[in-house]
């Protein structure tokens, strides 16, 4: 790679719910190098959380890998790059005061310790705010009593935060801000009536409380410029100091958008399925729903247009615990089998069993599950005394419970909203085994699943696609959509899968039973 091409590359790095992963790209779109670190959320004190320690651990980790390739494989340090983005899962509660101290733990979007602000708020505003939001969150501490709320200065997610320690400045692509608070798509700004009746209930429990408009980060949409790394962030990143300050960085962004933009599921009439330690589905709309409904988000594309989102906080956490612990068997006979080959083959095995999973039936729910009305989850494993309880019924059983809450959402935009989507763009863990998920989606939703062969690089690789929209939109004027279906997507390979009818029955008996077993599901969460 010359030196002259530095100035084209953009870097994405997206901290996701198990991995931070960077990946660098070219001009084109297409990746040159990546890096990545593992990390899992702790329950400490009744509260999922990470340290903001390992952030930063993380985020030089997973940069000193990306570097490291990239002297590999063009014999080069990387003391600068074209454009940079940042994205993380959304939601959740990050809190600081006016010295940029943090005043209580980060609390994730999995946390489901928000049922009463959020039922409140919903009430209020008319509008769905689901518990895992920050706004939720924030009032919440407003009705706890909780005495760090009077310090706060700024409120944030873990991208704007990231974001802040990079560059000094608090501002929020406007798709992760549409998961802090209500976003109006026309003003591209966060809700000004709704702000008024959230300062109302705040101030009537909180004398004195702040304006939420004043604690929340700056709007920003896609291609405008939002900050340069500073000396600091750039040393941030890489403590060697190789790498120089002064880098223009795009919007920060949450995971779902950046899934949008990973699948140019970005205009209307579009969407996609991200499938991974939670599971989310996206709708791109031409307006707003006819009405709100609990079970669905309204959030934005990274420009602003509005997104049904239907989100479950449950996907595959319970089967990868599961296909750890049959690693663990492979172990103890003295065979180590890869991590990638012990999933390919475990997947692979659930095409083989029965469409209905022959009698088994498990729950997923390792957490909460708001959309079906839990606050916390028992996973468990379920079957009739003459169920055949094999491999292949197991590990189908697996899957589907991974893909049944979702439906239960999809119903409400299909049956009762008319929202018809021609294919869904699927991307995330699930779908790295070729075919299997891809195929039982399908089946689930009952819509074509495409996946596209760009898709295993997720969020990291949507954050650097709007890094280089940045880079794009000083020599060119383009929108969003122009840009990803003209420039980075009008080559892009791919399969799509249609429901095939035995597997919709199949999958149809399951999601009877399973309903039907939600009543162990609470009994558990009672009494265990």
């Amino acid at each position: 790679m010359a030196e002259l091409l530095w100035a084209t590359t953009a870097l994405g790095i997206e901290l996701g719910s198990t991995r931070i992963k960077a990946v660098l790209i070219g001009a084109d779109g297409q990746p040159l190098a990546t890096g990545s670190y593992d990390w899992e959320n702790r329950l400490e004190q009744g509260v999922w959380t990470y340290s903001l320690e390992e952030i930063r651990v993380g985020l030089q980790t997973c940069y000193r890998a990306l570097a490291a390739e990239v002297q590999t494989r063009f014999g080069q340090s990387i003391r600068r790059v074209g454009a940079i983005g940042i994205s993380a899962m959304m939601h959740g509660y990050l809190a600081f005061d006016a010295a940029g101290g943090q005043l209580a733990q980060f609390r994730t979007w999995r946390n489901t310790t928000t049922a009463e602000a959020a039922a409140l708020l919903t009430d209020a505003l008319q509008f769905n705010m689901p518990q895992r939001w920050s706004a939720a969150h924030y009032f919440q501490a407003i009705l706890n009593g909780e005495s760090h709320v009077k310090a706060v200065a700024f409120l944030t997610t873990l991208s704007g935060y990231v974001h802040w320690l990079l560059t000094g400045e608090k501002v929020l692509g406007v798709g992760d801000a549409s998961g802090m608070f209500p976003v109006d798509s026309a003003a591209l700004e966060y809700d000004a009536a709704m702000l008024q009746i959230f300062d109302a209930l705040a101030g009537a429990r909180l004398p004195g409380a702040k304006p939420l408009r004043s604690l929340l980060p700056k709007v920003l949409c896609a291609g405008e410029p939002a900050g340069a790394l500073t000396e600091a962030g750039a040393l941030l990143l890489d403590p060697s100091g190789a790498l120089r300050a002064g880098v223009p960085l795009c919007p920060p962004e949450g995971d779902a958008g950046t899934g949008m933009v990973a699948t140019n599921a970005v205009a209307a009439h579009t969407g996609n399925v991200s499938a991974g330690t939670s599971i989310f589905a996206m709708a791109v709309l031409e307006q707003p729903l006819s009405r709100y409904y609990t079970e669905i988000d309204m959030v934005t594309t990274p420009s602003g247009k509005p997104v049904a989102m239907v989100h479950c906080n449950n996907c595959s956490s319970d089967l990868d615990a599961w296909v750890r612990l049959f690693g663990e068997v492979c172990g103890s006979f003295g065979a180590a089998v890869p991590k990638g080959q012990l999933y390919d083959t475990l997947y692979r095995t659930a095409l083989a069993g029965e469409k209905d999973c022959g009698g088994v039936l498990s729950c997923n729910y390792v957490s909460g599950e708001p959309l079906t009305g839990f606050a916390q989850g028992r996973p468990f494993l379920l079957r009739h005394p003459d169920a055949r309880f094999n491999l292949p019924n197991l590990m189908r059983s697996l899957l589907l419970s991974a893909l049944t809450t979702l439906r239960l959402g999809m119903d409400l935009l299909t049956e009762r909203e008319g929202v018809h989507l021609h294919q869904l763009m699927g991307h995330g863990g699930l779908f790295k085994t070729e075919g299997v998920g891809q195929q039982l989606m399908a089946a689930a939703l009952e819509v074509p699943v495409a996946v596209m062969a760009s898709a295993g690089e997720g969020g990291a690789w949507g954050i650097a696609l709007l890094a280089g929209f940045l880079q794009y939109k000083k020599t060119q004027t383009a929108t969003l959509e122009d840009y990803l279906a003209q420039r980075i997507f009008a080559q892009a390979g791919g399969t799509v899968a249609a429901p095939e009818p035995s597997d919709v029955q199949g999958f149809t008996a399951y999601l009877e039973r399973y309903q039907a077993a939600l009543a162990v599901e609470r009994a558990a969460v009672e009494h265990t």
